[in-house]
Order: C-alpha cells, then sequence, then structure tokens
C-alpha cells in the first residue's frame, strides 16, 4: 500500500510563501487521488486542498483559495502544494494521504477519510510568524 511522505515544511514570515511535496518511495502518484490537509494545535484536522487522479478536478478550503494551489508533477509522480500570501492562521502540521480514483469525493476532500487508511505521512510543519 502506498505510504506517503510530506517534506517543505518551515518557518516563514506572514506574506511569505512554501512549496510542499507529497511522494511516495518507488511509487508514481498519478493514479490516485490526494489531498492535503493540516492540523493546528488544540483544533480538528480539516481538509485544505484536494486533486483526483488524471487532474481532472480540484477543490480548496474556502480558507486557501486564492492563495494555495495543488498541482502535479506528473514526471516525478509526485504531488504538491504552492502556498503564497501565508497567514499566522495557515500554521499546522500539514499531511497529505491518498485514495483510489473512485475514492475522490468531497467527503476525502473535508475529512481525510480514505480507503487508504495507511497512506498518510507524519506531516511537516508550516510555522508562519514575524
Amino acid at each position: 500500500q502506498v505510504q506517503l511522505v510530506e517534506s517543505g515544511g518551515g518557518l516563514v514570515q506572514p506574506g511569505g510563501s512554501l512549496r510542499l511535496t507529497c511522494a511516495a518511495s518507488g511509487v508514481s502518484l498519478d493514479d490516485y487521488a490526494i489531498g492535503w490537509f493540516r492540523q493546528a494545535p488544540g483544533k480538528e484536522r480539516e481538509g485544505v486542498a484536494c486533486i483526483s487522479s488524471g487532474n481532472a478536478n480540484t477543490a480548496y478550503a474556502d480558507s486557501v483559495k486564492g492563495r494555495f494551489a495543488i498541482f502535479r508533477d506528473n514526471n516525478k509522480g509526485t504531488v504538491y502544494l504552492e502556498m503564497i500570501n501565508l497567514k499566522p492562521g495557515d500554521t499546522a502540521t500539514y499531511y497529505c494521504a491518498a485514495d483510489l480514483p473512485q475514492g475522490y469525493s468531497p467527503r476525502f476532500c473535508l475529512t481525510g477519510t480514505t480507503s487508504l487508511r495507511d497512506s498518510w505521512g507524519q506531516g511537516t510543519q508550516v510555522t508562519v510568524s514575524s
């Protein structure tokens, strides 16, 4: 089963940018629906962005629309989350998760409910602070 690894987090000032990477060793993510999720201390996990297999569909949380973009590098088999104009409220641990193509749904995008429950990575910390 696919096991994801996130990278690219860090400390950035408000208004700054980061690009997060979601990858799986030896596996291309092209055939999976992929979602990015985040969890801040004391808060529930929330869906940030998701992309269907084949790039047909993307979805974003209202709080990040216009600032975050999810996209694939089909040559590398990876998925990215490009984040611009970061705000202190974006501070959280960011995770990616996968599901089978037919699993792409509002439920997956909003909650991370997936048939590939072991796909979750360990997360990457994003801190937005001056």
